[in-house]
């Protein structure tokens, strides 16, 4: 397998890894005080971080596609009708979220504060994105109570989002080095069995 071949196979992974990371969080929920503990926000923050942008939105795109198509791999399912639910806007910003991350947090070692600039910039990418849809939804849907559902529907999990943000910026400055240094060694080791 050539050099090439072998960065082709590791993105995919990575992006899988991600796809894979973000379906299982769908489904998990922590019961915690005030609002249960989600971890998809902090997926598509740590996707960003970790992957970079380009991948970062690959990986948040083919499973905001996924579930489109009909795989059950949002929180009630599936399928095209899902655009019409006020949360959906969440997971288009999941795909701007994760954009976001891997643009300020670059490719470069990085001291710790811009991982967690990242990481803060991506969770509110995500919430300006998803606020605003759930609005427009909800009143389309004809909701009556649109601050109470701006309130308890989005606002109230905005300090948890954020922490788990943080949490995912210390995390990445942690784990991308070793990452890194690890896939440097394997590429040259690749480029040594070539010559």
């Amino acid at each position: 397998m050539d050099v090439n071949s072998r960065h082709i196979a590791t993105d995919i992974a990575e992006c899988a890894f991600f796809i894979v990371l973000m379906v299982a969080a769908t489904y998990i929920q922590i019961p915690f005080p005030l609002v249960p503990l989600t971890f998809q926000t902090v997926v598509s923050v740590l996707a960003g971080l970790m992957l970079g942008a380009k991948k970062g939105i690959i990986s948040m795109a083919v499973y905001c596609f996924m579930g489109l198509v009909g795989l059950p791999v949002f929180t009630a399912g599936g399928g095209i009708v899902y655009v019409l639910k006020p949360s959906f806007g969440y997971i288009l910003g999941f795909i701007i979220s994760a954009g976001v991350a891997g643009v300020i947090a670059g490719k470069a070692n990085l001291p710790l504060w811009r991982y967690v600039v990242a990481g803060l910039a991506a969770f509110l990418a995500d919430y300006a994105v998803g606020i605003p849809y759930c609005m427009i939804a909800a009143k389309f849907l004809n909701v009556e109570n649109l601050t109470g559902l701006l309130v308890t529907g989005n606002l109230v999990y905005m300090p948890k989002d954020a922490v788990l943000s943080v949490l995912a910026a210390f995390l990445a400055k942690t784990v991308l080095p070793v990452v890194r240094k690890d896939k440097n060694i394997k590429i040259k080791t690749g480029n040594a069995e070539l010559k």
